[in-house]
């Protein structure tokens, strides 16, 4: 039987007023699962006007209390993990243990974020003048909302709502469509974690229901991650209506293979990264940069039978790849598969024909191509899904270029025994998060996660120290004790 869904405000659940429902899929066997009401302006707003009436109650709170929330949340997440892994793999179709660490990865942000009463701390000066201190706060923002994509329903609403509570500021959440039970199920954990009503509200909808959340004056701050095109234009939209505003946008993310490299030990981490959770990663790696081709002729090798020997099946049942979220998903990567055999590159295994593909649910097989020029659509576009392309260079600095001239900067990679190399590629390269010998350098939760150029849009990265300043404003403060009238003063304040 299909299952309703609805949405989360004002600390209940509210059921679609709008008119309109999306489709949820299983996409192991391609049925539909769940109706998900995707939002009107009229609900957008009272989404809001919950999270605005909770706000000054909830900003008054103690820090150490509102990281006593965080604490409590982290338990019941921990408490959860498995059942919170199997909606994840029942709406996305990655496998459970990829799903588990979706969830651990997302807890971690929230340990990060009960040490708010630590990371809220400003600067103090004493006797900047004559009987004159100064000292800095950080003050939150007000309502802000958070808009997620399909491939992490755990992980990115945690990068984004731990850290934005913590200090002080009331949430609407706005997940994928298309995978919203986890979302649902999270704002039940924070409710039972002692939140009170109306900080954290869930509105599902689609692009008009962003629109909505962009046009609302209420609304101080946008947190995104999604394509570039989206991020782009959520980027100028919501600056242009006063917001601050950060988008994480796509990827292309490159891993250089120089010749010093352990091939077996290179070729095991690209598998990993190129077609764990089925390519739908932006820090999945999509290129192959290989110096010299007798490492390009011994990495395709090793890739090769590595790739045909995937064990693809339902999430589930904890295979090495799942089935694409779904079949729109689908189609858009056997179109680019079919663009770069026309461009000429060497398909050298074809995902397209694997016995997969042709069962029921979104599935295919893995791909690699061979022989890869830059300006084929294979390397230009983000292809978020089961593609690994192997371009071939002549040396390190034509490795660097290419990865340098792509437009995408989020994250990269190299392989090398060489810590002279491993450095300088580190010290040069043009992206935002560098992997050496590590395939997908995703940082831990006290560091920030963001890439470069455009794959971000906006100074500051997520979660981390640049989570906290995202989430929160400076105030700073200059006081006088003086002892007796000192008289008019009418010239600049100098502080002597």
């Amino acid at each position: 039987m299909t299952r309703q869904l609805h949405h989360y405000i004002a600390g209940q659940a509210r059921p679609g007023a709008g008119g309109r429902n999306g489709e949820v899929f299983d996409p192991a066997t391609g049925q539909v699962t769940a109706q998900v009401p995707l939002a009107s302006t009229a609900e957008v707003r009272a989404a809001v006007d919950a999270a605005q009436a909770a706000f000054p109650a909830w900003a008054a709170t103690p820090p150490l209390q509102r990281a006593r929330v965080m604490f409590r949340l982290r338990a019941l997440i921990e408490r959860d993990a498995d059942q919170l892994a199997k909606m994840i793999t029942s709406e996305h179709g990655k496998t459970l243990s990829d799903a588990r660490g979706e969830v651990t990865r997302g807890m971690e942000v929230v340990e990060f974020a009960a040490g708010i009463p630590h990371l809220l701390k400003g600067e103090y000066s004493a006797s900047v003048g004559r009987d004159v201190d100064s000292w800095s706060e950080r003050m939150p923002l007000g309502v802000v909302a958070g808009i997620t994509p399909f491939n992490f329903p755990v992980m990115v609403p945690l990068w984004m709502a731990p850290v934005a509570l913590a200090c002080g500021n009331s949430f609407v959440l706005k997940p994928s469509e298309k995978v919203p039970s986890a979302a649902l199920h999270l704002a039940g954990l924070l409710a039972e974690a002692g939140l009170p009503e109306g900080v954290f509200n869930v509105v599902n909808g689609d692009r008009g229901t962003v629109e909505s959340l962009l046009d609302e004056p209420r609304v101080q701050a946008l947190s995104f991650v999604g394509s570039t095109p989206v991020a782009a234009a959520l980027y100028a939209n919501g600056s242009e209506r006063g917001k601050r505003v950060q988008a994480l946008g796509g990827a292309k993310n490159h891993a250089v293979i120089l010749p010093d490299a352990d091939i077996d030990q290179a070729a095991d981490a690209l598998l990993g990264a190129a077609y764990g959770s089925a390519g739908e990663r932006c820090m999945a790696i999509s290129v192959a940069v290989c110096v010299g081709d007798q490492v390009a002729d011994a990495m395709v090798e090793a890739l090769a039978e590595r790739v045909r020997n995937l064990r693809i099946g339902p999430g589930i049942e904890d295979p090495d790849m799942g089935p694409l979220v779904d079949a729109a998903h689908r189609a858009r990567v056997r179109a680019a598969i079919d663009a770069g055999v026309a461009d000429g590159a060497t398909l050298v295994v074809d995902g397209r024909r694997h016995p997969c593909a042709s069962g029921p649910g979104f599935f295919l097989g893995g791909s690699l191509f061979d022989h890869v020029q830059p300006g084929m659509r294979l390397w230009r576009e983000e292809i978020f899904g089961p593609v690994l392309c192997v371009v071939r260079v002549p040396d390190f600095e034509a490795a660097l270029a290419l990865v340098d001239s792509h437009e995408y900067g989020n994250g990269t990679a190299v392989f090398t025994r060489s810590g002279g190399a491993a450095r300088e590629y580190a010290r040069r390269v043009q992206a935002g998060m560098v992997g050496i010998n590590v395939p997908i350098p995703v940082p831990m939760a006290f560091h920030c996660f963001g890439g470069w150029k455009r794959s971000l849009f906006g100074p500051l990265h997520m979660h981390g120290p640049d989570g906290v300043r995202f989430f929160t404003r400076m105030r700073t403060i200059t006081a006088r004790w003086p002892e007796g009238a000192a008289g008019a003063e009418f010239v600049m304040p100098t502080m002597r």
